[in-house]
């Protein structure tokens, strides 16, 4: 192939007069004379300018929506408006044919649920571009950040045999013939014939594993695929989703929530840095759909200024008492607007109240600690009190929480909460051999992404979403 400039660099360039090739795909052809461009690398297209009259009309005619194009030709400044400059052809080349007639994606405008249903082809919208590349920055952001603070990336496994939030919402691993599967004297499934010997599934999150790499390493994180078999059909849920999980030992829960702040606006401001066409793409989108929504359902403040508002302000901290004495005493309570009103303390939180401290009582976001020991998982530290745990949850306008996290507690409470230690003894050894004070937590990237690019459907931040129902692509 001959090498191609890719568009992203080609619009910055200022050698006038140069001859380039470019390659991508077919946004328009209008007149027989002006093909927009578009290769991915960037949210703007390339004008190239076609003389009909040099090209012969066969090759005229496969220019259409969704083709792949290769030409070649000369910069120039642009005459027309829209853009600084385009690309005169001398040559071009079709690559791969799009019949227009069978391309679902021409151009107009097209709903979200739409580009759900073929998000094999999505990604060449506009939309997802902009998505997708700030996908990209903002996970390049999180290995930049833990890697300049001298973390180790670790890989914790997929496929584990036990579960680490204790919720039992986990997908089944298996190799055994489920026509025909092995039964043991009692009558249950014999997995000691299974392929590992035992009954494993996929991962729900890797911080077990990497609190085991803590204890020796100091400072490691992880960052990949979890999984949870929850019918959560809505659209804050995902069954299979990444998550950024770090875990250092030496740590308490304050450095925990400061670790999580610093880790947020350090992302939040590399995409700001990196994408700020894109962002402000998914700004006007968002702006333009919103129009259409009554004032008190409008987001509060435009896309960036948002994101520029979130790395103003410190983000405020407090306790899940005084935070259950908020929501006690507020209008939305008092008045039953909440799904689940607040009685008492020991309530679990749900999203609308989450919601509700950060975008209406404190406006910026909100960091919560120390929860019920009932309400939170076996690995929390118990705090003196022997009622709450040291636990923490960092909640988002727009989304709620976004991270989830603690200081780890040592052995008690996992035999409070009835948790197997003959399961659990690789994990109660680092308990018995030199333990020390460690925290860490867990960041929902999707949630991540969602603020960030102002969507409202965690669908359309994953590229193959997969929910109660759906595993195409």
């Amino acid at each position: 192939m001959a090498k191609r400039t890719k568009l992203k660099v080609l619009l910055n360039a200022d050698k006038i007069g140069s001859s380039y090739t470019v390659m991508g795909w077919v946004k328009t052809f209008r007149n027989n004379q002006f093909l927009a461009l578009n290769d991915g690398s960037t949210l703007k297209t390339l004008q190239v300018v076609v003389d009909f009259e040099k090209f012969d009309e066969s090759i005229l005619k496969r220019i259409t929506t969704g083709a792949a194009v290769m030409a070649t030709g000369i910069l120039v400044e642009s005459q027309g408006r829209g853009q600084t400059v385009e690309l005169v052809a001398d040559q071009i080349e079709i690559l791969g044919d799009s019949d227009p007639e069978k391309y679902p994606l021409q151009p107009k405008k097209h709903s979200l649920e739409f580009l759900r249903e073929i998000a094999h082809l999505r990604f060449r919208t506009n939309t997802f571009g902009s998505i997708f590349r700030i996908r990209h920055s903002a996970a390049f952001a999180i290995h930049k950040f833990f890697n300049d603070k001298g973390f180790f990336y670790m890989h914790s496994p997929i496929i584990t045999g036990s579960d680490a939030e204790g919720a039992g919402e986990m997908f089944k691993v298996t190799n055994l013939d489920l026509d025909n599967p092995p039964k043991d004297e009692d009558g249950n499934i014999d997995y000691k014939k299974d392929f590992f010997g035992k009954s494993t599934n996929l991962t729900v999150s890797g911080q077990l594993e990497a609190e085991l790499a803590a204890l020796a390493l100091s400072e490691v994180y992880t960052f990949g695929p979890t999984f949870r078999a929850e019918n959560s059909n809505t659209s804050r849920h995902l069954a299979e989703f990444w998550m950024i999980e770090p875990e250092v030992a030496f740590n308490d829960l304050e450095d925990n929530m400061d670790l999580a702040e610093e880790m947020l606006k350090y992302v939040i401001k590399y995409v700001m840095d990196h994408n700020p066409e894109d962002l402000e793409f998914l700004e006007n989108r968002l702006l333009q759909e919103e129009k259409q929504k009554p004032q008190n359902e409008r987001s509060p403040m435009p896309l960036r200024e948002k994101l520029e508002f979130c790395l103003a302000n410190d983000f405020e901290r407090l306790t899940y008492t005084r935070a259950i004495d908020i929501l006690k005493n507020s209008k939305p309570n008092k008045k039953g607007r909440f799904q689940f009103p607040i009685d008492d303390w020991g309530a679990d939180l749900q999203s609308e109240h989450e919601r509700f401290l950060v975008e209406k009582h404190f406006k910026k976001p909100v960091i919560l600690i120390d929860y019920p020991k009932e309400i939170k998982s076996f690995y929390m530290r118990m705090n003196e009190d022997d009622k709450t745990v040291a636990a923490m949850d960092v909640l988002f306008p727009g989304i709620g929480e976004i991270i989830g996290g603690s200081q780890r507690e040592e052995e008690k409470r996992m035999e409070e909460m009835d948790i197997p230690k003959e399961e659990m003894q690789w994990f109660l050894d680092t308990r018995k051999f030199g333990t020390c004070p460690h925290a860490g937590y867990g960041l929902g990237f999707e949630r991540l992404i969602l603020f960030v690019t102002g969507m409202t459907n965690i669908r359309d931040v994953i590229p193959f979403p997969r929910f109660p129902g759906n595993a195409e692509f």
